[in-house]
């Protein structure tokens, strides 16, 4: 998907998300998306403040677990398994509210 979609999807997420009122069910939704920004942030800032050390052996989140050894499909499938499980997550804590 290119950016015009992804924008186009990512956008009308966001707004389903306001009408409804369930703004913060977002980052929980994407969660993968959530972890994968945070890591950077998190090696990024631990480098200058360790002055060289690192959290990970590589970010984003997805290139430390490739230079672990494992192979790109089975990080995709455990990524995409994670996904599910924080989508199932939001919408049970979207019908307890």
């Amino acid at each position: 998907m290119g950016d015009v979609g992804s924008m186009a999807l990512g956008g009308a997420i966001g707004t389903v998300a306001i009408i409804i009122r369930q703004e913060l069910l977002l980052p929980l939704i994407g969660g993968i998306f959530v972890l994968e920004a945070l890591s950077v942030v998190l090696q990024r800032y631990y480098f200058k403040l360790s002055k060289g050390k690192r959290i990970f052996k590589m970010a984003p989140l997805h290139h430390h677990f490739e230079l672990l050894g494992w192979h790109e499909s089975k990080v995709i499938a455990r990524f995409w398994i994670a996904a599910l499980v924080f989508a199932l997550f939001a919408l049970t804590t979207l019908k307890l509210r």
